[in-house]
Order: structure tokens, then sequence, then C-alpha cells
């Protein structure tokens, strides 16, 4: 059964943010979630290499607690991966604004970073970080008042150190967000050096004709969920972000492919 969170993709794609939707996600949770009041936002403690080297166990859980761990991931490049559209196992015992149920009712975030001192965290990232976080709340019609850390959420208080960075200048960056007075996200350029054009689900045309031969799929020049899921196996055959976005990087590794 498809849970209830599946709008997180176009919600977060909405606000020009980079979408990775994960094998199965719409299926995936420790049964439904309620209504949502707010997010949670963790940091993974998890390898200091790679965009996004905990995305296995988020998915799948550890010893003793199976997963989904969270609903989304955002790797350090900025990426969103989709995990999960039902319950996920992140909040444990706590409260934050009168609400104790966090499992059910706080959508979980999951940020690639090792929650040392000396792991910085990159711009791209804490930019999507806030961009994200603004977009959920804008969808439920809530403030940055009902964004929290995990360490501020969790009891008994000190039960939980993550994220490390400071929640009220990040509860500020995402205010800036919904008022509107953040500076514009980096976009993927809308052309590559050859001029061709950054594609993703919804284009036609020749260009897309010609990326579905590169892909080895039958010429409709339609870029449907079909083309898509070609598109996301190819990236994630290179290790890349597996976002389904045909951009300069995406092109530049079909034409060497």
């Amino acid at each position: 059964m498809a849970y209830a969170l599946t709008w997180l993709p176009d919600v977060l794609e909405a606000a020009g943010l980079k979408v990775a939707e994960q094998p199965g996600w719409m299926d995936r949770g420790v049964g439904n979630v309620g209504p949502t009041k707010g997010v949670i936002c963790h940091h993974t403690a998890g390898g200091p290499k790679g965009n996004m080297p905990s995305l296995g166990v988020i998915t799948n859980g550890r010893a003793g607690l199976h997963g989904p761990l969270a609903q989304l991931g955002l790797g350090r490049d900025g990426t969103y991966y989709v995990i999960a559209a039902g319950r996920a196992q992140h909040a444990g015992k706590g409260e934050w604004g009168k609400v104790t149920t966090g499992n059910t009712s706080f959508i979980g975030i999951e940020a690639e970073n090792t929650g040392l001192p000396d792991d910085p965290w990159p711009a791209v990232q804490m930019d999507a970080y806030q961009r994200g976080v603004a977009a959920i709340l804008r969808k439920i019609g809530a403030n940055e008042s009902m964004c929290c850390g995990h360490k501020e959420y969790a009891l008994p208080k000190g039960r939980k150190p993550d994220p490390l960075f400071d929640m009220d200048d990040f509860r500020a960056g995402v205010r800036a967000v919904l008022d509107g007075t953040a500076p514009p996200p980096t976009l993927i350029p809308a052309v590559d050096a050859q001029s061709r054009a950054t594609l993703r689900r919804g284009a036609k045309g020749a260009s897309v004709s010609d990326l579905q031969r590169k892909l080895g799929l039958a010429s409709d020049g339609v870029f449907g969920p079909h083309t898509e899921a070609a598109v996301r196996a190819f990236q994630r055959s290179k290790g890349a972000v597996q976002d389904g976005i045909v951009g300069p990087k995406t092109w530049a590794a079909l034409d060497a492919a």
C-alpha cells in the first residue's frame, strides 16, 4: 500500500531542490503516519566520505531498530533521498510544541554528517536543509517554530546530541525562506556546453529522443516514468546522484558511456 507522505518529492522539487526517489519508498513505513505537525532534524553520524553513505542504514535500520529510520535523507551535495512515505523510527521519546507523538507527527530528515566538530556542513547542504524544511512547513501550514533538532525534542534532555549546529540560527534561515528574503537557490544549468537542454519528466522532443537512444530505449520523444527510471538506473551505475534529471553532468556521463 502507498502511505500518506507521497507528496514529499513534489513539494521538494517545487522548491527547486534535487530529489532522488528510492525504490519502494511509497510503500515503506512502520505503518502510516497521522497529520504532520512539523519536522525533526537529525545528522546521521555516518561515514566521512561519500554523498550519502548512510542511505542503507536509514532505509533498512540497524541492530535493534529496523527501518526506515527517517522519511528523508539529505546528502552532502544537497540532494534529498526520499526513503519512506509512512512512519519512520526517528524520534523516540520526546516533546516539541506540545506534541509527543514524534514518529507519527513529525517528518524526520537525516542529513549526512559525522556529527564530529571537525566535519563542516557544506553550504549547499545547509541551504538545501533549510529550503526543504521550509517547503514542508509551508505545505502543512506551519511556521519555523515547528522545526526542531532531535536534541531539542528528545527526553530526557541530553539524550540526543544531533544536529550539532545551532537550531535557533537554523530556524532563522528557514524563516527567511518562508518570508522570501533568502537568496534564490542554485539551480541545475538549463543547458550544457553543447546547448543540450536539461531534461526531466514531462519533457518532449528531439532531445528526449536522443537521450532515449543513448539509454537503449525505444525512442518516442516523451520523458515519462520509464525514461526517468532508466536515467536513475544509469546514474546509479555511475555512482552519481540518482535524481532522474539529465543535466550537464549526466549528459557528459552518457557521452562517455
